[in-house]
């Protein structure tokens, strides 16, 4: 290898079997569970396969898991059904997502669970006396494990309650083991997959760069995972200057996965949801264990629970008005009425909840709670801490702001964005199409095969990459990553004798890497002041310019979240421009060439939630969005999956419709509809 300079890297290739993109928990359940087959395969047949895991960081404090949790929002339960689960999904996105892929998550993601407390991951349980112990005190008196009949304390009907400082430690710690080190690439940052030169539809491998050295990597693989987390910072954020990235779904989420897939060709579904979470304000504190663990109440300024005032505007979406829980977006159409119409700001009534709480409570269970309202933050989103802290917030004496955040892509979280992959065979998918749009190329129906493949042969994704199935959260992008790797196994020995050529080649990938890098280089000496340059723009500059026209025309805060068919004709035009500009972004240093590489990402994720938006004419998710000029739910017409497929060559999208279908009787989940 010859010696690298910032101007010429060098070229690192490798050829593998298998390639894992990304490090959070998706990455780690499909390595561990994939080494427990590639090993039986090795035993049975002497093969052994070349797999490989790489992350732009460390696997450590990869994803959306990096800094903790205080709860595990996905286990079933032996009191609860798979089918159930299926339910509260579909109807928390507002009735279009696939059963198949809820079900079959629901039917093994408590094995994940059980994974995780065998490895060391306390959980909180409540003893034969009923009383609650945290995840330290049950591992200390013994109780039960979950799997041998443990009871968990549930926040919520599929939440329980965990000591989850080192949730992804102990979670990678095991995915490390199960691979080797040696089959790990830390800090390696993959900005593009590559298609086969002979089969275009077909994955060939990936190419990156190292954030620590001046090297660029080539991996030529037969099955590529690509699993690289949702997207944030797509729209400019609620708490900008000082408290730019106080999200609590992590900033370095880029929309590598939805960027990736469609380049290659893959096919993605329901790009224009979008996640909305009433937050804390400013600190970005996540609400969930308040409303569910605490009991808390969210009212106006007045004192009004907003959700009891409001109830009847319910009435206007049925059926999803009429569930026990309203989805997570009417309930968020319920506090912007406050908001709008001045009767803000909105408020979590912690005082309230935890004076109640001591009614029924020891002082010593008073005190515990405290804490933990304290470490819920302290364990997933430290900035909310200083909040408090900075503003003599005391939660049992001052009650905390509430405020729905700038827009989130995530298709593990509570929205259901991401890419169309294979399901089961086994739970009735459908296997035909009823619309005529859908390109010819594609499969028809719900399952082709090799389970959570993409529409691209041999690019598998799992956790916030696959579309239609939101509310996996982190139990669930591991099982995603579980359930994909004994496919991909299978996949990469069917597919043992296939030759792998790169449609590129790697010095061509490598000069279009590296060209902000050039930009640089080549530029910098025009001005004396090295930000302010009319031959490249920095990669924050770009950013904040993505920002504002996501922000101002496709229903970012400054509208209220609200955007209309002209509005979004003005950024689909801004955007066309932004990517002319893109070309001319610079990279001082390996930090921006990050930094640009994730703007690539970023431009091409808001493209395609701006032109699917711009395709479903209605308003699906009032709360996260409006279309003000189709401001309704229309069942009729659009109770079907918005998909789209981009052209790399011609730079062009193409949005359609599939058929939906309920695999799981949806009725039991409501009452009847209010006349109106």
């Amino acid at each position: 290898m010859t010696q690298a300079t910032f101007e010429a890297p060098a070229i690192v290739q490798e050829e593998l079997d298998i390639l894992l993109i990304g490090g959070g928990m998706a990455c780690c359940g499909t390595a561990y569970e994939m080494m427990r087959w590639a090993e039986a395969v090795k035993a049975e047949t002497g093969t052994e396969l070349k797999i490989k895991l790489v992350d732009k960081a460390a696997m450590d404090r990869s994803g959306a898991v990096a800094q903790g949790l205080s709860a595990i929002n996905t286990y079933i339960g032996s009191e609860q059904d798979p089918a159930d689960y299926a339910r509260m999904v579909s109807n928390d996105l507002m009735g279009i997502t696939r059963d198949d892929l809820a079900y079959d998550l629901g039917r093994n993601v408590d094995d994940s669970v059980h994974l995780f407390e065998e490895w060391g991951l306390p959980i909180w349980k409540t003893d034969a006396d009923g009383v609650r112990h945290d995840g330290a005190e049950s591992q200390r008196e013994g109780l039960p494990a979950l799997k041998d009949g443990g009871k968990p304390v549930r926040s919520g009907k599929w939440q329980i309650m965990i000591n989850g400082e080192s949730y992804k430690w102990i979670v990678a710690e095991a995915a490390k083991k199960a691979l080797g080190l040696d089959r790990i690439q830390e800090r390696v940052f993959i900005v593009k997959l590559v298609n086969d030169k002979n089969d275009p539809s077909r994955i060939a491998g990936a190419v990156g760069f190292s954030v620590r050295e001046n090297k660029i990597y080539v991996y030529k693989a037969k099955a590529v995972m690509l699993a690289a987390g949702g997207c944030v910072n797509l729209f400019r954020p609620r708490s900008v200057g000082e408290g730019t990235g106080r999200a609590w779904y992590p900033v370095w989420n880029a929309g590598s996965t939805y960027a990736m897939a469609a380049e290659a060709g893959a096919e993605l579904t329901m790009m224009e949801n979008r996640f909305v979470p009433a937050r804390f304000k400013d600190g970005y504190g996540p609400v969930g264990a308040w409303f569910l663990l605490f009991k808390a109440q969210a009212t106006n300024a007045y004192g009004e629970n907003y959700m009891t005032k409001n109830k009847e505007m319910l009435n206007d979406y049925p059926p999803y008005g009429q569930a026990a829980v309203p989805a997570s977006c009417l309930r968020n159409h319920l506090m912007l009425k406050e908001m709008k119409e001045g009767r803000g700001p909105i408020y979590m009534d912690t005082v309230t909840a935890l004076a109640k709480l001591r009614e029924t409570l020891t002082p010593k269970e008073v005190k515990h709670l405290e804490a933990e309202a304290w470490e819920d933050f302290l364990d997933m989103c430290i900035g909310q801490c200083g909040i408090w802290v900075g503003e003599n917030i005391e939660p049992e004496k001052k009650m905390s702001e509430l405020m729905p955040t700038e827009p989130y892509l995530l298709g593990s979280h509570s929205g259901c964005c991401g890419i169309w992959v294979s399901g089961p065979t086994d739970v009735g998918a459908p296997t035909t199409e009823e619309y005529d749009g859908v390109p010819a190329h594609l499969p028809k129906g719900w399952n082709w095969g090799y389970r959570s493949m993409t529409t691209v042969k041999g690019l598998f994704t799992a956790g916030d990459g696959v579309g239609a199935s939101g509310h996996k959260f982190s139990s669930g992008s591991h099982t995603e990553g579980r359930l994909a790797s004994k496919a991909m196994v299978k996949y990469a020995l069917d597919n043992k004798d296939w030759k792998v050529e790169l449609d590129t080649d790697p010095a061509v990938l490598a000069e279009e890497i590296y060209k902000p890098v050039r930009n640089f280089i080549e530029h910098k000496d025009y001005t004396t002041a090295i930000d302010v340059n009319p031959n490249y723009i920095t990669p924050k500059m770009l950013q904040m310019r993505l920002q504002k026209i996501m922000d101002e025309y496709v229903a970012g805060v400054a509208t209220y979240y609200n955007t209309n068919d002209k509005m979004l004709a003005v950024a689909e035009e801004k955007l066309e421009m932004l990517k002319e500009d893109a070309q001319r972004m610079r990279a001082k240093d390996l930090h921006e060439l990050l930094r640009a590489w994730e703007n690539y990402h970023r431009i091409l994720t808001a493209e395609a939630h701006m032109k699917h938006i711009q395709f479903r004419e209605e308003s699906r998710y009032p709360g996260f969005y409006y279309r003000t000029d189709k401001n309704f739910v229309d069942e009729k017409n659009w109770h079907c999956f918005v998909n789209s497929v981009y052209d790399k060559n011609s730079k062009k999208w193409t949005c359609f419709k599939r058929k939906h279908v309920d695999l799981v009787d949806k009725s039991k989940l409501f009452k009847a509809a209010a006349p109106h």
